[in-house]
């Protein structure tokens, strides 16, 4: 049966892509598991992004994950509680922290790394259709840093109030 989100076609894509996202969060937390992992897949932008560069401000990662700063130290402050990350100050700029995995959260990555071969596996098995969503995401990720969403309603809006 068809609702009415669905019917309202692309209006509605900002809550399909998160209706989306949660269906993959719960499945991909259900793989972790049924592995014996204890890991939430809303904390893998940041630990995925600390395992890749050893060590990283709040606003790096704030920026390498696309979160805004509010979000990223949310997610910080939980893995700080499961003593997955640690965090610093920076030497030259004591505003500044510093934030690193533990020796228990480097230890979760290396278990991790055989289910993210899994997961990678079977996402791909999921979005390997003629209309590949990761192409079509890449895509309208580049086509948003040219001109973003609002910018392109205020011009459509603009012409629409000159014709």
């Amino acid at each position: 049966m068809i609702n009415a989100i669905d019917q309202s076609g692309i209006l509605a894509i900002s809550t399909r892509l998160q209706r989306l996202g949660e269906l993959l969060r719960k499945d991909g937390q259900q793989i972790y598991k049924a592995y014996g992992i204890d890991f939430e897949p809303k904390w893998f932008p940041v630990v995925y992004s600390l395992a890749a560069n050893e060590t990283l401000s709040v606003v790096e990662i704030a920026h390498e994950i696309g979160y805004t700063h509010p979000s990223t130290i949310s997610l910080l402050k939980e893995l700080e509680a499961k003593k997955l990350v640690r965090s610093r100050k920076d030497k030259t700029d004591t505003r500044k922290r510093m934030i690193s995995l533990t020796e228990k959260g480097q230890q979760l990555v290396t278990e991790m790394k055989p289910i993210w071969d899994l997961i990678t596996a079977a996402l791909t098995d999921l979005t390997n259709s003629s209309n590949n969503i990761m192409n079509a995401i890449n895509e309208v990720e580049a086509r948003f840093r040219e001109k973003s969403f609002f910018e392109r309603a205020e011009e459509i809006h603009q012409q629409k109030s000159r014709d």
